[in-house]
C-alpha cells in the first residue's frame, strides 16, 4: 500500500532554495460574506480585522501564528489579526461560509464540496501534501483490513478528507458506504470513541491520529493517493475588497514555508506545544507525514485530485449534480496571489 515519502533534512533543505529562487524569479451554501468588523467587510484598505484561521493540521499556521509576522507586518495599516481555531476541515468551511473568518484551512475534497454547494471561496495556496488520514483500529483489534469493517461501527468526521478517505477505502474493497455505520464526530472524539469502544475503528487525522497511534492504536490502511491536498481558501468578498491583505496572507504562508524548510525540529516543537504532542510525535507529523516541499500554486494537481474524488459527493449525495462538481472545479482555484508571493515584504516581529 503507498505510503508517504519521508521528508529529508536535505530535502526539506533543498525544497527551502528552490523556494527562494522562485520568490525572486516572481518578485522581478450562502455566499462567506465578511461580518461588520472583519477585512473582508471593511470599505477601504486601512483598519479593519483579519479574520484568520489556525489548525493543527495545518502546521504553516502555526508558525506564522507563533512568529507574529502577520502582526507586524500589517500594524502599520492599522489591522488587527484575529486567530481562530479550526477544530477541522468542516469547522472551517463552517466559518467562511457564515463569515467569521476570511480565510481558512480545509482539505482540498471539503473545499470542493463548500464550494459545489455554493460557498463562494477560492483556493489561494497549497499549504501541503499531506499523508493525514488513515484507518485506525485500537490495539488488540481483530480488524485488519478494509473488507473487516463490514457491520461495523466507524467514527468519522463527515465534510473531512478522513470521511471521504473512508468512502474511497470501502469503495476500492468493494464496500458500500451503508455496509459500516459512520459516527459522525470531531476528530477527536472520533480518537475517544475509539479508545473508549464507542466504535470499533475510526477514519484518523493527524496529529490527533498519530497521538493515538503512540498508545498502541494501529494504522490497519493506510493510502496517500486517497489524501487531497491541504488548500488555503478565502472568501471571494474579503479577496475583492481587501486584495492587499489577502497578498499579506499567502507572502506569509510562503515565508513560512520556507522557515519550516530550514527549521523543521522548531516547526514540530512548534506543533506539539498548540497540539499537546510529545514532540516525537509531532516529529512523525512534520517530517514524515507533512510535504511541505509542494508546489503552493492552486493548479492541475490538485483539478486531477477534485476531479477524481467529486463524483463520490453525487453518488452519496453530498452534492446533488454533477454539474456542481464540474462548475466548482473550474472556479475553486486561484494561483495569482501565489505567483505574486513576496516573503521579504513579511516583518519580523
Amino acid at each position: 500500500m503507498p505510503h508517504a515519502l519521508p521528508i529529508t533534512r536535505r530535502s526539506i533543505l533543498g525544497a527551502a532554495a528552490l523556494a527562494a529562487s522562485a520568490v525572486l524569479a516572481l518578485t522581478g451554501c450562502v455566499a462567506g460574506e465578511g461580518s461588520s468588523g472583519s477585512a473582508a467587510a471593511a470599505g477601504s484598505s486601512k483598519g479593519g480585522t483579519l479574520n484568520i484561521d489556525f489548525a493543527t493540521y495545518n502546521p504553516l499556521s502555526l508558525v506564522i501564528k507563533k512568529q507574529g509576522w502577520l502582526e507586524a507586518s500589517l500594524k502599520d495599516q492599522g489591522v488587527t489579526v484575529n486567530w481562530v481555531q479550526s477544530a477541522g476541515s468542516n469547522k472551517a468551511n463552517e466559518a467562511l461560509r457564515s463569515g467569521a473568518i476570511d480565510v481558512g484551512s480545509t482539505a482540498g475534497s471539503a473545499a470542493l464540496l463548500a464550494r459545489a454547494n455554493g460557498s463562494e471561496i477560492k483556493t489561494i495556496d497549497i499549504y501541503s501534501q499531506p499523508e493525514w488520514a488513515a484507518l485506525v483500529a485500537p490495539a488488540g483489534s481483530d480488524i485488519s483490513s478494509v473488507a473487516d469493517l463490514k457491520g461495523k461501527s466507524v467514527a468519522a468526521t463527515k465534510g473531512t478528507d478522513p470521511y471521504f478517505f473512508l468512502l474511497q477505502a470501502l469503495e476500492q474493497a468493494g464496500l458500500k458506504p451503508g455496509d459500516v455505520t459512520v459516527q459522525n464526530l470531531q476528530h477527536a472524539d472520533g480518537r475517544t470513541a475509539l479508545e473508549n469502544g464507542s466504535v470499533q475503528a475510526w477514519s484518523g487525522l493527524d496529529p490527533i491520529m498519530a497521538g493515538a497511534e503512540q498508545k498502541g492504536a494501529k494504522l490497519f490502511y493506510r493510502n496517500l493517493d486517497f489524501n487531497t491536498y491541504g488548500f488555503l481558501n478565502a472568501t471571494e468578498s474579503f479577496l475583492k475588497n481587501k486584495p492587499e491583505l489577502a497578498q499579506a496572507v499567502v507572502n506569509a504562508y510562503e515565508k513560512a514555508r520556507a522557515w519550516a524548510a530550514q527549521n523543521p525540529d522548531q516547526t514540530a516543537q512548534i506543533l506539539a506545544d498548540v497540539a499537546g504532542l510529545d514532540l516525537a510525535v509531532a516529529k512523525t507529523v512534520v517530517l514524515e507525514r507533512s510535504n511541505l516541499d509542494v508546489d503552493p500554486a492552486p493548479g492541475d494537481a490538485q483539478r486531477k485530485v477534485l476531479e477524481k474524488i467529486g463524483p463520490t459527493f453525487v453518488e452519496t449525495g453530498d452534492v446533488k449534480t454533477q454539474k456542481q462538481i464540474d462548475d466548482a472545479v473550474g472556479s475553486l482555484l486561484d494561483d495569482s496571489l501565489v505567483k505574486k508571493a513576496d516573503p521579504s515584504a513579511i516583518k519580523a516581529s
